[in-house]
């Protein structure tokens, strides 16, 4: 269950996909930012990544896998993770804003699409997938 309205002073408590960690984000419209609280790090990433990722999984048509790594490590071709970092995506690149703390999309962008009643995502120990609703 989500909790939250998205707005700093309101933000949506979210759980990771394997409902493992607790998440908070928030939309930071001044910062064109999509920010994330995750175990006392603040991760930020394009706010339209939350459009762009739905658009993409839609055309996409069916599951694709999360996928979830750091930004030093590489992401697992075909997966939201690496198109998050493509330069095939519509920003050209890294949605995450702060080098060093850009990876990890597919873990922590997914639950607010989930929460907005845009995708069906997966909660599954591991190898979690999201397609669009």
């Amino acid at each position: 269950m989500t909790i939250g309205t998205g707005t700093k002073d309101d933000p949506w408590q979210l759980k990771t996909p394997p409902g493992t960690s607790d998440i908070t984000m928030y939309r930071d419209e001044a910062a064109g930012a999509l920010v994330c609280n995750a175990g006392g790090t603040e991760l930020r990433y394009q706010l339209r990544c939350v459009e762009d990722l739905h658009a993409m999984l839609k055309a996409h048509g069916d599951w694709m896998e999360l996928g979830n790594a750091d930004e030093q490590k590489p992401a697992k071709d075909g997966t939201v993770e690496a198109w998050a970092r493509s330069p095939d995506n519509p920003v050209g690149g890294w949605y995450g804003i702060r080098k060093g703390f850009r990876g990890r999309f597919g873990n922590y962008v997914p639950p607010v699409l989930e929460a907005l009643g845009l995708v069906e995502l997966e909660h599954n120990p591991r190898n979690n997938r999201v397609r669009a609703k």
